[in-house]
């Protein structure tokens, strides 16, 4: 565990965990409370964004840490590192609503890079991004990831990823080269 000048705890995350994780990640993403924060996607896709099944698997998967955030006891965010022989994968990231604006997400990006330079060797960063999260993408770009124009479908039908409100969903690649 170590524990950041802003008060926050990185830890990996543990079986027990997997409720307040599903319960964080849907917060930050689908219904009326991700429209306290900024990455809601409430006007594109309903439906779950994750469940304890999947959350478990990456838990469990040896190739994946689950990146888990306190601050005073609480789970305020997380992320997925996925070790992907020269890369590593970023993903399911969220950030409680209440606590978006304030930096957090930045210093989370900025630890699970140096984790994955430092204990994976990884030279690059990836991950995917709804193509029509233009706010979203931005911010990424900022920290600097850069779009690769890369696209894959988005899982239509399958509710486990949501249910889409449009018809143009697709993920696009984001790539940062790790120094």
């Amino acid at each position: 565990m170590e524990t950041a000048a802003n008060g926050l705890t990185f830890r990996d995350a543990a079986d027990s965990d997997v409720d307040a994780l599903v319960a964080l990640i849907e917060s930050a993403y689908r219904g009326d409370s991700s429209r306290t924060g900024w990455t809601t996607e409430a006007d594109i896709l309903q439906g779950q964004r994750t469940d304890p099944e999947g959350v478990w698997a990456v838990i469990k998967s040896p190739d994946s840490r689950l990146l888990t955030v306190e601050r005073d006891g609480r789970v305020v965010a997380c992320c997925q590192l996925e070790h992907r022989g020269d890369h590593a994968y970023f993903g399911m990231f969220a950030v409680s609503p209440d606590l978006q604006g304030e930096g957090i997400g930045k210093v989370i990006m900025a630890e699970a890079e140096r984790t994955v330079r430092e204990e994976w060797g990884a030279t690059e960063m990836h991950m995917t991004v709804i193509s029509v999260r233009d706010d979203l993408i931005a911010w990424y770009e900022r920290r600097g990831y850069r779009r690769t124009g890369r696209m894959t479908p988005f899982p239509y039908g399958d509710e486990r990823f949501g249910i889409p409100l449009r018809d143009d969903l697709q993920f696009e690649l984001l790539v940062k080269e790790l120094g």
